[in-house]
């Protein structure tokens, strides 16, 4: 793997374990020789992550929308920073560098973006494996919600059980390298075969 795009909050959050995580995270993408492609701020985890990275000798490429760079919020000291005009070409400049997408704790944007890639495999945009890193149990509410949603008819079991759920930073690297993920098909379709 030679690329992963980190998806985390712009703030610290409330638990010491998120910034232990984010740190880890970014020496082992770091010393693995993973570019890490992230969405370019110096502030919370975000923050933490790249300089762990950079720390440890790893490229970081940043990808940040101009208004946020106007906010004064970019990390001045990265590999390299792509600045966007929006959120969706973030999103999609990130796509096009990253070979895989795991997300730390982080607030709706994190949600948004780690949940849009995963629509993307679902809908054979790309076939690049999603990631939950599941700090501390930080995402069992919303894999229950996810749950739900097969329950409810409205997500493939199949869908669903692409979707890596990852307890610690050093399981995250061969779990992503061995991911197949592949598009599901429709709900009103029969699922393929295994």
């Amino acid at each position: 793997m030679r690329s992963v795009a980190v998806y985390c909050g712009s703030s610290p959050g409330s638990n010491a374990a998120f910034r232990l995580a984010a740190a880890a995270l970014g020496r082992e993408l770091a010393q693995a020789g993973c570019t890490v492609v992230y969405g370019g701020s110096h502030a919370g985890l975000m923050g933490v992550v790249a300089d762990s990275a950079l720390l440890a000798g790893g490229k970081v490429i940043g990808v940040i929308p101009q208004a946020l760079v106007n906010r004064e919020v970019a990390h001045r000291g990265l590999s390299e920073l792509q600045v966007v005009e929006s959120m969706h070409q973030r999103k999609a400049r990130m796509n096009d560098l990253a070979e895989a997408f795991v997300a730390l704790p982080g607030g709706i944007g994190t949600l948004d973006e780690i949940v849009e890639m995963f629509t993307w495999t679902q809908l054979g945009i790309h076939r690049k494996p999603c990631a939950f890193l599941n700090i501390d149990g930080y995402y069992d509410s919303l894999l229950a919600f996810l749950r739900t949603m097969v329950a409810q008819g409205f997500l493939r079991q199949a869908q669903l059980d692409q979707l890596l759920i990852i307890k610690r930073v050093e399981d995250l690297l061969p779990r992503l390298a061995a991911a197949r993920p592949h598009p599901a098909g429709r709900l009103d379709e029969p699922a393929p075969a295994a």
